[in-house]
């Protein structure tokens, strides 16, 4: 008992010594929210859902993510994978030099069973959308390679196995020695709420340290990635009207490997998840009502500010 206690505590001062609570002033970077939900829309009226099961669906959303980085000036491509027979597919988009050090940014556009999955995980491909169009838009001046990935096969029955497609990513860049920076997985980032009590959390000691209402958005890592979470938090921070907290902790607490992140964990690579907390905050997570109308555009649209300049700055 006292030794769960203690580690109780220790997850609890770790999640402190990087939480944050700065918040950026008015930022003149582009972000169109309409261009944010018009993705959304897109994604959550392909039927049947996008799940493994329906490849048909699930290669109209790749298409969509293809179609879309075109438009812009990026090397886009396709990388293909085989799991029971079956062709599925990763969209990258790629900026600046392929020979340079690279940061990823990551979204899964498959969803879970016959749900519409706009917050899980539409939002997450539509902020990866965007912030491909703002690069596209500003051309900044870039220090590092960028590679936008949408991913197949995050959701069950293929997570934690080496079928996901951020897996198969991930692997390649092992296998061909490519330099990483950090890899920023998007996960569910659309939805917010301001009402009491509205943020639940994996363990009653949270509530001390983050705030009651969901109406902020979360970097989370784990242990021995403290500078990197911090870097990454300060930079939204600074680049967006959001409030922009942190976490870093055990991987084993509830929540904190659940997403794409974790294949490049496997890997060694340092790797970050934004996210709205999903199913601490959204009671429409894995369920039919995870619909656009849930969803805050506004503040979505600042998530991608931030995001923006923690990519640039980095």
């Amino acid at each position: 008992m006292k030794l769960a206690l203690l580690l109780f505590m220790c997850i609890a001062w770790c999640s402190r010594a990087v939480s944050g609570t700065a918040q950026g002033t008015v930022s003149p970077i582009p972000v169109n929210k309409d261009r944010l939900k018009a993705d959304v829309q897109a994604l959550t009226s392909i039927v049947p859902p996008r799940n493994y099961r329906n490849l048909a669906s699930l290669n109209r959303g790749a298409d969509y993510i293809r179609t879309e980085f075109q438009k812009l000036n990026c090397a886009a491509r396709v990388q293909n994978f085989t799991v029971d027979g079956r062709e599925y597919r990763n969209v990258i988009c790629s900026f600046g030099n392929k020979d340079t050090e690279r940061i990823i940014v990551g979204a899964h556009y498959d969803v879970h069973g016959n749900t519409p999955g706009a917050d899980d995980n539409g939002s997450g491909v539509a902020g990866l959308l965007e912030l491909g169009r703002l690069i596209n838009e500003v051309k900044p001046p870039l220090k590092r390679g960028i590679d936008l990935v949408a991913y197949s096969l995050e959701e069950p029955p293929f997570f934690r196995t080496h079928h996901m497609g951020s897996h198969i990513h991930a692997r390649s860049l092992f296998e061909g020695k490519v330099e990483v920076k950090v890899m920023i997985c998007l996960e569910s980032i659309g939805y917010f709420s301001d009402e009491p009590g509205s943020q639940s959390f994996p363990a009653f000691f949270f509530r001390w340290l983050y705030p009651e209402r969901g109406n902020f958005i979360v970097v989370v890592g784990k242990w021995g990635q403290g500078d990197l979470v911090r870097q990454v938090k300060n930079r939204m921070s600074r680049g967006s009207r959001i409030h922009v907290d942190s976490i870093v902790t055990a991987p084993a607490v509830p929540g904190i490997d659940l997403s794409d992140h974790l294949s490049y964990w496997k890997f060694g690579y340092g790797a970050v998840m934004v996210t709205d907390t999903a199913f601490y905050r959204n009671p429409h997570y894995h369920e039919s009502s995870d619909r656009i109308e849930t969803l805050d555009f506004e503040r979505m649209a600042e998530v991608v500010r931030g995001l923006y300049r923690a990519v640039l700055d980095l």
